[in-house]
């Protein structure tokens, strides 16, 4: 192996199977007993956009990895004129004769169009979310083709993309196109159970079970739910689909990260006799995540009522040879057992959505997650008087600039950001260690924030909402959420009656030899030269400057960052995952000095 592809590669990567990538059932909140998984090889082609069809293959790529991965087989960018296609066959098992085949898609970025044998099965705008269609009526005997077309134009758009661009370096990352996780089938009835919204109310002791049901129009469809503790049922319940079920759930286990129980849930759809015409499996935690006071009358954020102070680290998501996609489930669940071993109680999702299995694994190993809509869209330069009204930006009040009509490219962006935030809300809303939605982060694309904010609060009254995080606070919600990079932490101004949170600091970086993206090219906040510098201020920065904090008000706080990601090298672990820069009980040590002062 060459140096240069070395810096590409994990500990994962010889364990990628080619006949079995990614095995691991996709949707574990949502199990059916039937599947079968289409990862794997598949022909692929890079055309010119207009391009109506694919044609012959350029060669093969290795789905759910983005074509310019190295674990793809390609490592080709994706062009803004050019579009992605690839191509497959499967045959359908015998068993699956009867009812209904559904086509998922855990991702694919960004636009996606979907043929099988021929036929058109439908279209779906946005990169990180799951999408599905019923392809029944377009199957056949024997071999069935799949053909995907997708056109990907990164940051020359506007669409949501993260830290995704087509010329990376410091802060923003290599691009990823096409896709990026698992695609797979599964047979369903000709009635079956679309989607389910699990809701507990802890103060209640209850849990609130709805269902939508897709195909069988007209008929008198019941559904009943079953509550599992350690496979003994807790309570069950039978309601119409068209009524939301409360099952009391009595002097609930509460799931906590020290403690993060999981309660099973079987929910069956019934027919107007009682028979069981579908049935899936899922899980869901009893927990509550509020804002409330402390005995001083300080505002907090809330665990089951209770102050917590949530310590977190920021985490992008990124993999050297993957880039979105981690090599395997046992890399993906590592990066969460690694930010518990480090003492973190928390974590910031950074402005990437990631397969359901990352958020099964924080359910289960006790994580708390914020999680950050993907923006992209505009800049602060949009905001015009949108943001709070003193500001001042080249000795110009922002409220007294001119204000010009949304071009229609911006307002179409505009509606994008709500339909994917959408998206976003549905596809997560069950996990349970999602405590808080960050729609904005640090202005990029911020349009409406108090009023974006507003709406995720009404559809989700369950989770605390960060309006803004880091820049341009409109005063608005239950948190006051603040960057700071570059100072000594302290107090931020312009409160209110809100909870304070430092929703990213540090940024420390250091070089670590052998384990570089690029040797030479070195991004970070404030770079030391050994580890022994690092760990000093590290340590400096936690007991003297972040811990002082708590006891004036700060209520979380969320460290820049887990990993370093490309040429960024602000990590505690390196990019390839394989060092540790700072010793791992030392960090443990104080960082549960922080969690538990309060």
């Amino acid at each position: 192996m060459d140096d240069e592809r070395k810096t590409w590669m994990t500990q994962w990567s010889d364990e990628v199977d080619p006949e079995r990538v990614l095995p691991e059932y996709p949707r574990p909140q949502m199990v059916r007993s039937e599947w079968l998984n289409l990862n794997g090889w598949w022909d692929y082609a890079i055309l010119p956009q207009g391009a109506d069809r694919m044609g012959e293959n350029d060669g093969r790529i290795l789905v759910p990895f983005p074509v310019e991965s190295v674990l793809s087989g390609v490592k080709k960018p994706l062009m803004p004129d050019q579009r992605l296609w690839y191509r497959r066959s499967f045959r359908l098992p015998d068993s699956w004769r009867e009812g209904n085949v559904l086509l998922h898609f855990g991702a694919v970025d960004w636009k996606a169009e979907i043929w099988v044998n021929g036929q058109a099965a439908g279209k779906h705008t946005g990169g990180y979310y799951p999408f599905s269609f019923d392809i029944t009526s377009l199957l056949i005997d024997g071999d069935n083709e799949i053909t995907v077309a997708v056109w990907d134009p990164t940051d020359r758009y506007g669409q949501e993309r993260g830290k995704q661009t087509l010329k990376p370096g410091g802060l923003f990352y290599t691009a990823v196109s096409g896709i990026w996780q698992t695609v797979w089938i599964e047979p369903v009835p000709q009635a079956y159970i679309q989607s389910h919204r699990l809701t507990p109310d802890l103060d209640n002791q209850s849990l609130s079970v709805g269902i939508n049901v897709a195909g069988g129009e007209g008929a008198e469809w019941r559904f009943e739910a079953i509550v599992f503790e350690k496979e003994s049922i807790i309570v069950s319940g039978i309601s119409a689909v068209d009524e939301p079920l409360t099952l009391s759930i009595p002097e609930p286990r509460l799931w906590s990260p020290d403690s993060p129980f999981l309660y099973d849930l079987t929910v069956r759809l019934l027919d107007r006799d009682n028979r069981i015409v579908d049935e899936i499996g899922s899980y869901f935690g009893m927990r509550k995540f509020s804002i409330g006071t402390d005995r001083e009358g300080t505002k907090r954020l809330l665990l089951n009522n209770e102050p917590l102070f949530q310590h977190g680290i920021l985490d992008q998501g990124y993999w050297p040879d993957g880039l979105y996609t981690a090599p395997t489930d046992e890399a993906l669940e590592f990066d969460i057992r690694m930010t518990k071993k480090l003492g973190f109680n928390m974590t910031r999702k950074h402005i990437k959505v990631e397969p359901a299995r990352w958020y099964y694994h924080c359910d289960r190993h006790g994580l708390i997650v914020w999680q950050d809509m993907v923006n992209g869209g505009g800049t602060w330069n949009h905001l015009h008087h949108l943001v709070y009204p003193n500001l001042v930006i080249g000795g110009v009040r922002v409220n007294d600039r001119p204000r010009k009509a949304l071009g229609r490219h911006e307002s179409q962006n505009r509606d994008n950001y709500r339909k994917e935030l959408r998206e976003m809300i549905d596809a997560l809303y069950n996990v349970p260690s999602i405590g808080m939605w960050v729609p904005f982060n640090e202005a990029w694309g911020q349009f409406n924030a108090a009023e974006i904010a507003e709406w995720v609060s009404r559809y989700d009254p369950t989770r605390v909402v960060d309006h803004a995080s880091g820049w341009h606070d409109q005063g608005y919600g239950d948190i006051k959420s603040v960057h700071i990079y570059f100072r000594k932490l302290a107090m931020p101004r312009r409160i209110g009656d809100r909870a304070v949170v430092i929703s990213e600091y540090g940024g420390y970086g250091l070089v670590e030899k052998g384990h570089e993206w690029r040797e030479g090219k070195a991004f970070g906040y404030k770079i030391f030269k050994s580890r022994d510098e690092l760990t000093a201020a590290y340590t400096s920065l936690i007991r003297n400057q972040l811990k002082p904090l708590i006891a004036k008000g700060v209520s979380a706080a969320v460290y820049t960052q887990l990993t370093d990601v490309e040429t960024e090298i602000n990590g505690i672990l390196s990019y390839d995952r394989e060092v540790v820069k700072m010793d791992a009980e030392l960090l443990y040590s104080l960082h549960k000095e922080l969690i538990t002062h309060n």
